[in-house]
């Protein structure tokens, strides 16, 4: 009897350190979520440009070299007149610069999101009215959908010239018809408006 007991103490010590490491919503774990937390945020910068323009040619230029990245709205402390940023994985950083540098463009500035103020926000804003129209806002772009029959009903927004034209081509057509506004125009108001008209398929299709 002595013998069992003696064996069976170690493993009574270690079952506890367990349910210490893994007990929900002990301190060590919501320390250990902090620092998850804070480390995925600090996985990511923000590349900040002067214009527009320069988001567009940035988020190109790294798209086809195969890096990973998102168009984002800026935090605050970062709005410079253009209202899009390119975030990226950090650990790529050195690797985002020399293609940028190769395609002959620099931006304003690379900061780590590593503090929750730096955060970027979602380029898009989607509403739903009246339970049957779905808009989404890209930067100065909306477009909205009717959901009873999937057909596009309104584009707003911009002021380019080429974007009355697009609307025309664009309203009353089925989303999964209708061609994507850059194969129509190539101005800033058309690249606002192909993010809004991805976001639009993209909720369109999770039902969300």
């Amino acid at each position: 009897m002595t013998q069992s007991r003696s064996q069976n103490s170690p493993m009574r010590t270690l079952a506890r350190k367990l349910r210490g490491l893994f007990t929900p919503g002990g301190k060590k774990s919501a320390g250990e979520a902090r620092r998850l937390n804070k480390k995925a945020c600090d996985d990511r910068g923000l590349l900040v440009f002067e214009h527009t323009g320069e988001v567009i040619r940035a988020e190109r230029l790294l798209r086809e070299a195969g890096l990973d990245v998102e168009v984002k709205g800026p935090p605050p402390q970062l709005r410079t007149g253009c209202d899009m940023v390119v975030a990226f994985e950090l650990v790529n950083q050195l690797r985002v610069q020399e293609v940028l540098a190769r395609g002959g463009l620099a931006p304003k500035d690379v900061v780590s999101a590593n503090d929750v103020l730096l955060e970027p926000v979602s380029l898009f804003q989607v509403k739903r009215l009246e339970g049957r129209w779905l808009m989404v806002r890209a930067a100065n772009m909306k477009i909205t959908l009717d959901e009873t029959d999937g057909r596009i009903v309104n584009i707003s927004g911009g002021g380019c010239p080429d974007v009355p034209w697009v609307a025309h081509q664009l309203c009353g057509l089925k989303l999964e018809q209708a061609p994507e506004p850059l194969s129509l125009g190539q101005t800033l108001c058309c690249y606002s408006l192909q993010k809004a008209f991805e976001e639009l398929r993209r909720q369109r299709a999770c039902g969300a």
